[in-house]
């Protein structure tokens, strides 16, 4: 078995046709570019069995050699991900079963009758390939660039398939990160962490792809540390699934929720005062502003008028290839890889990082409930939105966390919340003073509320 470790990035023909003449690979490349065609085949049951136990099952096709290969899903966000991986080479195009025993195949399929697995879609592309080698703070670092072009097909439907593949083969994985990043400055890289198979289990069915990443697993006595740095992943994980299900479908509840996962990310990275100074966080706060008020300003428009939700798919496209979304994703992938917001903090930052989780979220949300001063907007309620910022605050730790928390209906605080914030941002009328000064009202009831600000 070997462990995997690569990078996606999806990119357009014409900027994958000049990438190997880029200086960034040219300089490193130790040997020739060469060219070969991958034919692969994937296998599963009728009712997708090993998809839906994330595993993924081929036969690839190089040249004279054929290779079955064995994926089980890993770590993946960002684009970057691990996978465990097992091969064995074959003397015929078929399925050797006996290959697939204890040692790699998963326990939730040992039940499965193997001779049921068929082909089910196919991934037949060019790849042009070089190994670059360059040193990484006094170490070696090895990276295989791999640039496919091609097509996923399945059944009548089909995909194009056009990214870059960075995998690691010496070195440290933020390396990858890096490397991607030095090309991002020039060339419009989308990190996409949808792998070739799950492209063609998607057009089967366009919801087999899920929007949302591995969960945040936290806990009451986790350092805060740890804790923002589970929920970043995964609120950066988010966005990046649901950018390219958006990509794919143009679905406008995706776009939606695509931005709230932006706005919570930047809602966390400004809610923890010294444990992530924000001298440590400024270039990548700057970045989600912008991304914030461009996405924020469409999708407003976009509430009630149709013309705008049927061009925003377009304007997406435009915002994916430039090079604005893939450079912020990379930075701050890079940035939580390598925890960069300890690098200068005080000793009291230090502290409050190594906090329990639970004692520091309750305090934080006690805090902000008390700065929200409930009573004061429901006399001024035309200056509400100057308190969305902490609303979002809160809306993103009661979103992730409220369940570590003793608060009587939290789900209830959660949602009045929302609506609040909702409200929060719409154009001001008469009819809507009136709603927020209710919907202000009605968060004083909450009994959640009231164990906040006692």
């Amino acid at each position: 078995m070997a462990k995997e470790t690569e990078i996606k990035l999806r990119i357009s023909p014409a900027s994958l046709a000049t990438l190997p003449e880029h200086p960034v690979l040219a300089a490193r490349c130790v040997g020739p570019w060469q060219t070969r065609e991958l034919l692969n085949r994937y296998y599963d049951t009728d009712d997708f069995a090993l998809a839906n136990s994330q595993v993924a099952l081929r036969i690839r096709r190089d040249g004279e050699q054929l290779i079955q290969t064995l994926k089980s899903k890993g770590a993946s966000v960002a684009g970057l991900s691990e996978r465990n991986e097992f091969d064995w080479p074959l003397k015929s195009n078929s399925l050797v079963l006996s290959h697939l025993d204890a040692s790699c195949w998963p326990e939730s399929l040992a039940g499965l009758d193997k001779k049921q697995l068929k082909a089910v879609f196919s991934t037949d592309f060019k790849r042009q390939f070089a190994e670059i080698r360059w040193l990484r703070d006094g170490v070696d670092t090895v990276v295989e660039v791999a640039l496919d072009q091609g097509l996923v097909i399945a059944g009548e439907q089909q995909e194009d398939i056009c990214e870059v593949e960075l995998e690691l083969r010496e070195g440290d994985p933020a390396a990858l990160l890096e490397l991607a990043l030095e090309l991002a400055a020039d060339v419009a890289l989308m990190p996409c962490d949808i792998s070739k198979a799950e492209r063609g289990y998607r057009l089967f069915d366009a919801n087999s792809y899920s929007v949302a990443a591995d969960p945040a697993e936290l806990s009451v006595d986790m350092p805060l540390d740890d804790a923002f740095a589970a929920i970043t992943w995964q609120l950066l994980g988010n966005s990046q699934r649901l950018a390219e299900q958006y990509r794919f479908n143009g679905h406008w509840k995706l776009l939606e929720q695509w931005l709230q996962q932006l706005v919570s990310l930047r809602a966390v990275l400004a809610s923890l005062g010294q444990a992530v100074p924000r001298q440590t966080s400024n270039a990548l706060r700057m970045q989600l502003d912008a991304l914030i008020k461009d996405w924020r300003e469409r999708i407003l428009a976009g509430a009630d008028d149709q013309a705008a939700r049927e061009a925003a798919p377009l304007a997406f496209a435009d915002e994916l290839n430039d090079s604005r979304w893939g450079v912020f994703s990379l930075q701050m992938a890079l940035w939580l890889q390598n925890k960069e917001w300890q690098h200068k903090r005080t000793a009291r930052g230090a502290r409050q990082g190594a906090a329990t989780l639970q004692n520091w979220l309750l305090q934080f949300l006690k805090d902000e409930a008390q700065a929200l001063q409930v009573h004061r907007y429901m006399r001024q309620p035309e200056d509400l939105a100057e308190q969305a910022p902490r609303i979002e605050r809160l809306l993103a730790w009661l979103q992730t966390a409220r369940q570590l928390t003793d608060l009587v209906d939290s789900d209830r605080l959660f949602g009045s919340l929302r609506e609040l914030h909702a409200l929060a941002l719409q154009p001001l009328d008469a009819e809507l003073l009136v709603l927020r000064r209710e919907h202000l009202g009605s968060v004083l009831t909450l009994n959640a509320w009231k164990q906040l600000v006692r």
